[in-house]
């Protein structure tokens, strides 16, 4: 039987028509040294058999029903992973370039949507591994699981058990395609009937009973459906409003005890005074520019996974609100991210949220655009690995992940490993042509907080 898209991945495909929004996620790992690359490609041909969608490639569907995952009739594991060597003497930078290109490079849609580069010849005899996949893929913690795969705990590799075979599967039938799509339809349907059916017993028993709260909490349902799908009509930021393909990456570093405990500081949790610590760099940024700033459209993923999910796909939501990054003082600035946070999280849609996506499917693309294109930035927080890790005998050093603007003027993308916070930045020159000026500016904006937590 043809999967079909969640409606949530599906959306990400979709909006993709405009490259603009593309979902594309890279990641950067950087090692002690070079590792083996039998037991690379080993743990890489494991995962692929682990994580079906690694396999497979997205076939489009007839309308109303979303696209569908199909099995790659030609999938080549190593078409996917690859191996380079860097110019003489290479450095973070280096590899950070070629993450650049690879951000803005289209995935070819006739294959699997992911690839890994395994870079030698880094300087001090170190290496790097470039992951680029799509989101539809997976979510942040999703990649985190997979990773555990991916990685050892010890310098010594450690074999995995046998993984079954999987079996070949024919092309199939272009027929096939239409009849799974009009029976994917006609469940549709079948289910949205069966629904009302099972709730109308309950909603009229509901509004005979308690008529007021009855009403009270459709209108409440209703008003948070339209704050998650309501379109952004302009820039909270009157100085980042352009917007263009070319993107430019930074990395920052900050510990994470101390930045756990700014957080407490200001009565909130690691990821307000991670937000606190970019609120305040895009602050500074507008002042270098002699502009006031006031509110800002953040954009966050908010995870929804549970115990028990498949790995692979997306188990997120995503969360759009106004961040004070006009507030100087930074307990006062975790303190107000830390209730704005909590209210967005307490959200009535959040439950509907593969309804809603399913809905902005069907919208044009123009209005999918006016959804995303005039948030000013975003922000993803993704607990890491809190242990060393080792990949093909090769120590771990660090990692980045750096997550798509998908319409933003940057993103920001939180990834802890051990004892760190890493900052992967990925940042639309339209909207910040002086990219190293703000990457200062961004720096600046987490010593403000981190000097909270120094005491």
């Amino acid at each position: 039987m043809t999967e079909f898209m969640r409606n949530s991945d599906a959306f990400t495909w979709a909006m993709e028509s405009d490259p603009a929004l593309r979902s594309t996620v890279v990641t950067v790992i950087l090692l002690d040294r070079s590792p083996d690359w039998d037991q690379v490609r080993d743990r890489f041909d494991i995962i692929s058999r682990k994580v079906p969608m690694l396999r497979q490639r997205v076939v489009p569907s007839l309308p109303p029903a979303p696209p569908r995952w199909e099995q790659a009739p030609d999938f080549d594991l190593d078409f996917h992973i690859r191996r380079v060597t860097a110019p003489a003497s290479g450095t973070t930078d280096t590899v950070l370039e070629m993450a650049r290109v690879a951000a803005m490079q289209d995935f070819d849609r006739a294959r699997p949507l992911w690839e890994a580069t395994l870079i030698d010849g880094l300087e001090n005899d170190g290496a790097a591994l470039l992951l680029k996949f799509h989101h539809a893929l997976t979510d942040g913690v999703g990649g985190i699981q997979i990773a555990m795969i991916l990685f050892d705990v010890s310098e010594v590799h450690h074999q995995r058990g046998p993984v079954a075979a999987l079996p070949e599967v024919p092309p199939p039938p272009w027929l096939r395609g239409y009849r799974e799509t009009a029976q994917y339809d006609a469940r549709l349907v079948s289910d949205a009937l069966m629904g009302t059916l099972k709730m109308a017993p309950k909603l009229l028993s509901q509004s005979i009973l308690r008529p007021v709260d009855t009403a009270s909490s459709a209108v409440g349902l209703a008003a948070s459906v339209y704050r998650t799908m309501r379109p952004v009509n302009r820039t909270g930021s009157p100085l980042m409003s352009k917007r263009s393909l070319i993107r430019r990456l930074g990395v920052l570093e900050v510990p994470f005890a101390q930045l756990r405990t700014a957080a407490h500081h200001g009565g909130g949790a690691l990821n307000d005074a991670f937000v606190a610590g970019v609120a305040g760099g895009l602050r500074r940024y507008h002042e270098q520019h002699g502009v006031t700033v006031g509110d800002l459209h953040l954009t966050m993923p908010m995870s929804l996974r549970e115990e028990g999910d498949e790995l692979g796909g997306n188990r997120i939501t995503i969360m759009r609100f106004d961040v004070p990054a006009g507030i100087a003082d930074p307990v006062e600035r975790i303190r107000e991210i830390h209730e704005r946070t909590d209210k967005v999280r307490h959200e009535k849609s959040l439950p509907y949220t593969q309804w809603i996506a399913g809905a902005l499917n069907m919208m044009p693309r123009w209005y999918i655009g006016s959804i995303l294109r005039n948030v000013d930035f975003l922000c993803s927080d993704v607990p890491g690995i809190p242990v060393p890790v080792f990949l093909g005998g090769a120590k771990v050093v660090t990692q980045y992940a750096f997550g798509p603007t998908i319409g933003s003027a940057v993103n920001v993308t939180l990834l802890t490993y051990v004892d760190a916070c890493t900052l992967g930045i990925d940042v639309d020159t339209g909207a910040i042509p002086d990219h190293e000026v703000f990457f200062d500016c961004l720096a600046a904006g987490f010593d403000e907080v981190l000097a909270l937590g120094s005491g």
